[in-house]
């Protein structure tokens, strides 16, 4: 069972929560390299990469691998993340629910959790990679969403958030139908999956035909490697840590709504005047339906 990283009074970084995520999925080598990180954040941002291999019993190059697996250009920027944490750290941590936890417990755990996805969601967020999402949407001639399980409603909802800004947007949730759709795509067609695991059979197969078909494949996913990620060309990382008592539990969806939530915006200011037309309009229509 991979250890609960070491915090620094009662907080924990995005950097060491970014390594926390990808940990369990990492070679033997690199997971006891994390391990270690983990466990000596503080003693870390001070050491040379040599240093570092031989505290781990490792080489040179799988520290700097490793630091590159996480999406850093090196061992050197991933220490400077790591002491960044250190100085500016996130003001909440992950707790698990336990046995016994009396109401207002339970509280401060759940929301201290999800306010602590949206911090390491954010400071993980590739933004480069939301404004390409971005432009490859507003190129499309439509837009597809998969989602299964408990990514459908995450996908149903921004289906129709797309829909509010004249985005033409299907919503596949089904399996079968998302395997038909998806091998009936192109290249006039992006397809935005949301999968927490990244390795969901159904999503993951839609996702692979659309890319045989020739469709740009974006991909909401939380950080690590999963299958997934091979079958995607544009990745956007959700930060959550699902715990015993709630597995697949809401940190994970709140983090995948407010990625959502950041791509629909940007695509609403790329082109304001159409977008706050069609929001008027459909805000007219909807009133219809209250009284």
């Amino acid at each position: 069972m991979t250890r609960q990283p070491r915090t620094h009074g009662q907080y924990i970084q995005p950097a060491a929560a970014r390594l926390q995520s990808m940990a369990a999925s990492l070679p033997a080598t690199s997971r006891r390299i994390a391990q270690f990180v983990l466990d000596n954040v503080s003693e870390v941002v001070h050491m040379s990469v040599t240093e570092l291999a031989e505290k781990t019993e490792s080489s040179e190059g799988s520290v700097v691998g490793l630091a590159k697996t996480l999406g850093y250009t090196g061992f050197q920027q991933f220490k400077i993340a790591l002491a960044q944490d250190l100085v500016a750290p996130v003001q909440f941590i992950h707790e698990d629910l336990e046995p016994g936890d009396h109401a207002d417990t339970v509280v401060r755990k759940v929301f201290a959790s999800h306010i602590q996805a949206l911090q390491d969601t954010r400071a993980s967020l590739d933004i480069p990679a939301l404004v390409r999402a971005a432009e490859a949407i507003r190129r499309a001639r439509r837009v597809e969403v998969y989602g299964i399980g408990s990514a459908a409603s995450i996908a149903e909802d921004a289906g129709y958030r797309l829909m509010r800004i004249g985005v033409q947007a299907r919503v596949l949730v089904d399996s079968h139908i998302q395997a038909i759709g998806a091998s009936l795509t192109g290249p006039d067609v992006a397809t935005l999956t949301i999968s927490h695991s990244g390795s969901s059979q159904e999503t993951l197969t839609a996702t692979r035909l659309a890319r045989e078909a020739g469709a740009t494949t974006i991909v909401v996913t939380n950080y690590g490697k999963s299958p997934i990620l091979a079958f995607a060309d544009i990745v956007l990382f959700t930060v959550a840590r699902e715990t015993n008592f709630r597995t697949e539990a809401m940190t994970s969806r709140i983090g995948q709504l407010a990625v959502l939530d950041a791509l629909i915006a940007c695509l609403a200011l790329e082109d304001y005047e159409a977008s706050s037309a069609v929001l008027r309009r459909s805000f007219e229509i909807l009133s219809l339906k209250r009284y």
